[in-house]
């Protein structure tokens, strides 16, 4: 299905120039005795690379259907990781820059959707928060909040997060995978 520059809106995936894109963010831009201009940051979604364009209310795109499969996190091995769909058990593997901040978050185990385009996946969905524990933690000392009350830790992903002061090494603690911001103790 052909769409306009001026029907796109974030999450709206689409095909230019052969490659597939997923607005990120858009604006409409209105100046006087001009013509109305449409800006959006775009996702590469077979690199991740984010590209900043502007289209004419005109141009027309093919709109991109991706379908999502429910797969589970199994392995990595080098710069390869190894996920399950859980319906087939076809087990397809994605590189570490086809999942660029999803490494993050991935631990055995883990269930995600992969989003697939011609028989081929594209990106990974994180859940909005994932639960990982914590093997590195700042000591913290009674009176110690001069640092506003957080100190850092380091999770068994090797992600490094901003957490209270009473969170101690073997905690298991909540994650948002959006903003990669602590949630809570589990």
């Amino acid at each position: 299905m052909m769409i306009s520059a001026n029907e796109l809106r974030a999450g709206i995936t689409f095909e230019m120039e052969g490659d597939l894109y997923r607005v990120v963010e858009y604006a409409h831009s209105y100046i006087a005795r001009r013509s109305a201009t449409i800006r959006a940051k775009l996702k590469n979604l077979r690199t991740g690379a984010i590209i900043e364009r502007t289209f004419s209310p005109t141009e027309r795109f093919e709109e991109v259907r991706l379908q999502l499969r429910s797969v589970q996190y199994l392995y990595s091995e080098g710069d390869l990781h190894y996920l399950m769909d859980t319906e087939t058990y076809e087990q397809p593997t994605l590189s570490s820059e086809a999942l660029s901040e999803a490494i993050n978050y991935l631990k055995d185990g883990l269930i995600l959707q992969l989003s697939m385009y011609e028989g081929s996946p594209v990106e990974v969905v994180l859940p909005i928060t994932v639960d990982l524990k914590v093997v590195e933690a700042e000591p913290s000392f009674r009176g110690d909040t001069a640092t506003a009350g957080t100190k850092s830790a380091t999770l068994e992903t090797g992600l490094m997060v901003k957490v209270p002061l009473f969170i101690q090494t073997g905690d298991t603690i909540r994650v948002d995978t959006r903003t990669g911001a602590y949630v809570t103790r589990v």
